[in-house]
């Protein structure tokens, strides 16, 4: 399925300056993502990553969204809403998948626990929509993310918005944001198996 496809589809049907809750994982991502849909939706980043173990790694990235956002103006306001932060949550779906190599198994679990708890956030808050800034990234599923969010969009009241933000070079867009807003972008995903993986390069 062509994710980018569906959601522009999506879109279309949507009134403008719906709230959308908008799972990031950095602000890099966060960039060009809300660049592409600030301006039809009401976003309020959601900040929820246990997969970053290294907590001053965690603080430092949740800073640059705060900076970043401080200063990125779309038509509607963005707002930052910062979930709870416990890396035991990260490591106890990873239980027996330490030496999956980067994405793999271990990976889809952390998409799903990510995505599950903007899922439940939405729904608790009452944003008509959820989406995640993961599929930005080439290192990432967008098939998997997208699966589980539909899931997910079966199982709450807020509807996933598919998405595969790598398209119309939404990649090569948040490196370019990255620079123009002196972002810190980060070189591995956040969690100690992904340092480890990218050290064994």
């Amino acid at each position: 399925m062509n994710y980018d496809l569906e959601m522009e589809k999506q879109m279309k049907t949507i009134k403008e300056g719906t709230p959308l809750l908008l799972h990031a994982c950095c602000a890099p991502c966060s960039s060009a993502v809300l660049e592409r849909i600030g301006n039809y939706f009401k976003v309020t980043i959601f900040y929820y990553n246990p997969n970053i173990t290294n907590e001053d790694e965690y603080y430092k990235r949740v800073n640059e969204i705060k900076k970043f956002i401080s200063s990125f103006k779309t038509k509607y306001p963005i707002s930052l809403e910062e979930g709870n932060y416990n890396s035991k949550d990260f490591f106890d779906i990873s239980k027996g998948l330490e030496k999956e190599p980067e994405r793999g198994r271990r990976c889809y679990k952390c998409y799903h626990l990510r995505l599950n708890e903007t899922a439940i956030i939405a729904d608790e808050l009452g944003y008509d929509y959820f989406c995640t800034t993961l599929t930005l990234s080439p290192h990432k599923n967008s098939n998997w993310i997208n699966e589980i969010g539909e899931e997910l969009n079966n199982k709450y009241n807020s509807t996933y918005l598919y998405s595969d933000f790598k398209k119309k070079n939404g990649y090569k867009r948040s490196i370019e944001l990255s620079k123009e807003y002196n972002l810190y972008r980060q070189d591995y995903c956040g969690c100690v198996y992904s340092i480890r993986d990218k050290m064994d390069e």
